[in-house]
Parts: structure tokens; sequence; C-alpha cells
């Protein structure tokens, strides 16, 4: 009679458990948001990292791999760690879309704290605050010009359907079409503030133009500085 109930006991734990969405495994780091949690594929929720190939600019506008930074970097901390997880349903990828836990610390929120990641405002409000404080003290990516992953993503997705960007012409070509890390597409000519900083990189859907008018067709505005 004791097994039987001891047996009660330990499957009606085990169920309660399961149905909580809960579990927990060995780390194994994927990218900046995205984790092999023991067996499972786990896609960290209400956050967004710079995807892989992304790269940022310095001060000095020199192009940084930021992306491969961030793998480095999640990897170097949480690697091997133990986390615990509370699943929230699955992405069209079929990972599990869960927030998670290493050392009693919710990782979305330590990785959102250090600059590594941004709050995913389309799916989640719960990081905001924090990204705004690690913005205010330029900590990780916020040291530097970044794009954010959702605007990178568009911006990839629509170089692939459009023809290649356009490359300077003899010299005649001049104008910078820049897209800012908050997606907006900017134009600088010759002379602006910001015209010998800027850089472009057509692999992000900037490009060259030959007139203002050009430009303005095309959906860029012009810089004000």
């Amino acid at each position: 009679m004791l097994r039987i109930c001891a047996l009660f006991v330990l499957l009606f734990g085990s169920t309660a458990y399961a149905a909580e969405g809960r579990f927990s495994g060995v780390v194994r780091v994927i990218d900046g948001d995205t984790f092999d949690v023991g067996t499972t594929r786990v896609r960290l929720y209400g956050i967004d990292a710079v995807e892989t190939n992304q790269t940022c600019r310095t001060e000095q506008g020199v192009e940084w791999a930021c992306g491969q930074w961030v793998n480095e970097t999640v990897r170097a901390s949480v690697q091997g760690e133990t986390a615990t997880c509370t699943a929230l349903g699955t992405d069209r990828y079929g990972r599990v879309l869960a927030t998670c836990s290493v050392a009693g610390s919710d990782l979305g929120a330590t990785l959102v704290s250090e600059g590594l990641a941004m709050a995913y405002r389309k799916y989640s409000s719960d990081y905001i605050a924090l990204e705004a404080a690690a913005a205010a003290k330029e900590r990780g990516l916020w040291a530097m010009d970044v794009q954010s992953p959702q605007a990178f993503r568009i911006t990839q997705a629509a170089s692939k359907s459009t023809k290649p960007a356009s490359a300077p012409n003899n010299g005649k070509c001049v104008i910078k079409g820049n897209i800012s890390s908050k997606g907006e597409h900017i134009y600088h000519v010759p002379g602006q503030d910001y015209y010998e900083k800027t850089k472009i990189s057509p692999s992000k859907g900037e490009r060259w133009f030959c007139s203002e008018d050009e430009a303005r067709k095309a959906g860029w505005r012009k810089s004000r500085t």
C-alpha cells in the first residue's frame, strides 16, 4: 500500500511539473537568444538578439561583427550551466518559447541588462526598462551604432527580393544611402556632418545614389545634419 501511494505521489508530481511547462537541462548556446536546454531547443521569450551575420559600427565608423561577438560572449557566460525553463508555446520554427533562469537569475533579463540582447517589443514589454537602462549606460551593443535585429531581418529580406544595391558610378554617384539602427533610410550628401563617417554596406540594403531626387523616390530622407 505504501508503495502504491509513493508511486501515485511520484506520478502526480511529475504530471503537475510537466503541466506547468517546466523543464531543465544543461545549456548549449546556439546564438544570442536560442539555446539547447538538455534536448529541448529553446527560443528565449521577450528578447531579441542580433543575428549571427549582423554587423555594427563603432564610433569611428568601423564595421564590426557584433553578431558573432554576442554569440561568443553568451557562450562563454552560460554554456554548460544548468537552466530551468518555463515553456510558453512554440514558434514557427518548432522551437519552444520559454523564459529560463540560470543560478536563480532570469537569463533574458541578464542578457538585456548587459546589452547583449534587446527587448522584443513586438511580443513583450517585460524587458523594456532594462533595455533603456543598458542603453543609457552604453553597455554592450549600446556602445556602438547597432540596428535592431528586427529591422536587420526586414532589410535582409528586402535586399533579397530587389535588385542589387547600386555602386558609385565613376565618382558621380556620391550620395550615401544609409539605414540607421532604428531602420530609418537616411541619405547623406558631401559636406554634411556625418558624410565622411558614414559607411555603406550593400549587404544591409544600403546604397549609393546619383541624385537627391533619386534617393527621395527610393524612400530615403535627407540627413538633418
